[in-house]
């Protein structure tokens, strides 16, 4: 998956309190649903754009669906964090050497 897709599926509120809810692990839906402001088909629809993302997966457990976070999905949007984290640092840095060499 691409920055792109992880940062459009995490750009709703919704999706984002979803993967927040799955950090104490795997949830079926109806678990999910009852601690949100939205019905069980929307989480569902919210569950499908992050399965999408690579976000979430799912596993049949009997006759339960539970979704849990994939942590592989969460690699591209690491990898970009720390690209622009060391690009604004190295920024930072040329920016007090300059300073320094200014006095």
């Amino acid at each position: 998956m691409t920055a792109d897709a992880v940062f459009d599926a995490l750009g709703d509120p919704m999706r984002r309190r979803i993967v927040e809810r799955l950090h104490t692990g795997p949830l079926p839906v109806g678990e999910l649903a009852a601690t949100l402001p939205v019905g069980r088909p929307a989480v569902s629809k919210h569950l499908k754009v992050l399965e999408g993302a690579g976000l979430v997966e799912h596993r049949s457990v009997g006759t339960r669906n539970l979704y849990l976070l994939a942590p592989l999905g969460f690699v591209a949007l690491q990898q970009w964090l720390v690209q622009t984290w060391d690009a604004a640092l190295s920024a930072y840095a040329d920016d007090v050497a300059d300073q320094q060499e200014e006095k």
